[in-house]
């Protein structure tokens, strides 16, 4: 470290990102300080998003089983009666037990922890307004790693200070006390698919509204297709190619909002969960400071390194856009402090898994028929259906489906895209396969666990192989 500097690394914020910088920075012998602004380490990731909502999901599937119903029967017990206060106490188990791993892990790595608001001087200047006490701290690199927080449409009011609101966003969902009868989700991006489908698998009445005419529309259409049938079966229903004009609040008992649609549509709920995308936590870092600009949604622009329009200043995870994935978000992190003190480093790439948490929950890696087919690419696809498959028979699952992408004249993987339980791991086989550049005869010659999911990937390759076969395609590579 450089005499002039108090730090070599001064992150701001501690999640995903943020966390994972600091630690690869302090292993390639950096002084480090991490500022974070809440009382709880990990960001919105391990308090608010991605630990939350997931943990929140799997006490809905866990108590929700039918096998563990009838076995309370078999037992003489009452069935389990689920409320919102069982959901979120198994939640904040959770969400403490990752925050204090958080901790641990900065703490033995030797990174300083300070708690409290960082905002620039300069560009190598940081000030912490603190609990605890002000100060100043002086560094080589800062990392912004702030996150985001949701953007609340217009002619939607902020409720976020009511003890007990009807309009709510996936920050705040802690603050139901019951499991609502009836919900209407504003935005159909990944956020709101999945708080839509947890809830419409506890017996809410669910309505979702996207502008877009499908949700989650970046990824594979007959894969979200499959998911949106699926969710109909729930008595969900699916506004697509509309736009939310209004949303009122209504002081009824119990309170109960209404949402006017620019079609002129109007419908009510107990509860309506904003989704509609969200900005950068910027305000307040006096960024003009440091020479920089955040674009209309708080977001930071960077190069292929996260390296900001500065020198000295890095920033990644949610704050840069797209994926904003804790997964990816992690990667850009480690990748970043290598990337700050010359440490040989293997870019992110392009073929990171994406994974849904839906129930049923959608997984993909690679590209998309809609991606290859606008970029002229000849493709070929392979299909398998769990319920074709022995473990699909076994857990009497009619849901999900395993879709391969090859090339029709290479015959090399291009696509997984992945519905049903489990999709979000069996799509590392698929992952691995891209990376490692491989072909269809892969999965032709390969040997999967029999009765297992995975088993989709032998049935997808040799429906591909016939398709290519019927089609008069199949040449020689990659052919078995």
């Amino acid at each position: 470290m450089s005499a002039e500097y108090e730090f070599d690394l001064v992150v701001i914020g501690s999640g995903p990102a943020g966390h994972a910088a600091a630690i690869q920075a302090a292993k390639l012998g950096k002084s480090v300080a991490l500022v974070e602004r809440r009382k709880s380490l990990g960001g919105v990731s391990t308090n608010l998003g991605t630990l939350p909502s997931k943990t929140l999901r799997e006490a809905v599937l866990a108590l929700r089983r039918e096998t563990v119903q009838r076995a309370l029967q078999a037992a003489g017990a009452d069935p389990i009666a689920l409320t919102m206060p069982m959901l979120l106490e198994r939640v904040r188990s959770v969400v403490d037990a990752d925050a204090q791993e958080v901790r641990a892990a900065l703490l033995r790595n030797g990174v300083k922890v300070l708690r409290g608001f960082a905002s620039f001087v300069d560009t190598h200047t940081i000030a912490v307004d603190s609990p605890e006490g002000d100060r100043t701290l002086t560094t080589a690199f800062v990392l912004v790693a702030c996150g985001t927080r949701p953007v609340l449409p217009a002619g939607c009011p902020d409720q976020s200070n009511e003890d007990r609101p009807s309009i709510i966003t996936s920050d705040n969902v802690s603050t139901l006390v019951g499991i609502p009868k009836t919900m209407i989700v504003v935005g159909g991006g990944v956020i709101g698919i999945e708080y839509a489908s947890f809830f419409a698998e506890l017996g809410t009445k669910v309505t979702l509204i996207e502008r877009s005419e499908r949700p989650i529309s970046f990824m594979d259409h007959e894969t979200i297709d499959e998911m949106v049938h699926a969710l109909r079966s729930l008595d969900m229903i699916f506004r697509c190619g509309e736009a939310v004009a209004k949303i009122t609040p209504v002081d009824d008992a119990p309170p109960r909002v209404l949402v006017e649609l620019e079609s002129g549509k109007r419908m009510a709920a107990d509860v309506a969960l904003i989704s509609a995308g969200r900005q950068g936590c910027t305000d307040g870092l006096h960024l003009e400071c440091a020479a920089l600009t955040a674009d209309d949604r708080g977001r930071l622009k960077v190069d292929e390194q996260y390296r900001t329009a500065v020198e000295s200043i890095f920033a990644v995870g949610d704050i840069i856009g797209f994926p904003a994935l804790s997964a990816t978000s992690a990667a850009q992190g480690r990748i970043a402090a290598c990337h700050m003190f010359g440490e040989p480093v293997a870019p992110l790439g392009d073929d990171y898994p994406l994974g849904i948490y839906a129930i049923p929950e959608l997984s993909c890696a690679g590209a998309t028929e809609q991606k290859l087919t606008a970029a002229k690419v000849p493709y070929e696809i392979g299909v398998a259906r769990y319920a074709e498959i022995a473990r699909g028979k076994i857990a009497a699952t009619s849901d999900g489906f395993l879709k391969l992408i090859f090339h029709r004249e290479t015959h090399a993987l291009l696509g997984v895209h992945i519905l049903g339980p489990g999709a979000t791991e069996l799509v590392h086989v698929g992952q691995a396969v891209l990376r490692l550049k491989g072909t269809l005869g892969f999965f032709l010659s390969n040997v999967y666990n029999y009765p297992t999911y995975a088993e989709c990937y032998k049935v997808a390759a040799l429906n591909a192989s016939n398709n290519l076969r019927n089609n008069a395609y199949l040449g020689n590579a990659g052919a078995p």
